[in-house]
């Protein structure tokens, strides 16, 4: 069997927010080689455990723009998720001055 990439996408009821009325969600990246062992991986995941949290859908990464996903083991990273993140914000552009009254 090949290890292929999944997205696993979580939903849980924090009662933290709004008294737990809306479900939020989070998306776990989990290498498997089915959607069984997906979710079962992604269930042993500490913060799902945490937050009670359910596996809404799965879907399996083949490729993106045009790229094929290929899956090399690393030993150096000895088992470890690197996730290399960049925050972005769109600010709106600045209000334009406003004319102060005249005296």
């Amino acid at each position: 069997m090949s290890i292929k990439l999944f997205l696993v996408h979580c939903g849980f009821y924090d009662m933290e927010l709004l008294g737990g009325i809306y479900e939020s969600h989070v998306n776990f990246l989990v290498v498997a080689t089915s959607y069984e062992e997906a979710r079962a991986k992604a269930k042993l995941e500490p913060e799902f455990q945490k937050k009670r949290m359910h596996v809404d859908g799965l879907q399996q990464i083949e490729a993106v723009n045009g790229y094929r996903i290929q899956m090399v083991e690393d030993e150096a990273l000895r088992g470890r998720t690197e996730i290399l993140s960049h925050r972005h914000r769109d600010l709106a552009p600045p209000a334009p001055p406003v004319a102060s009254p005249s005296a």
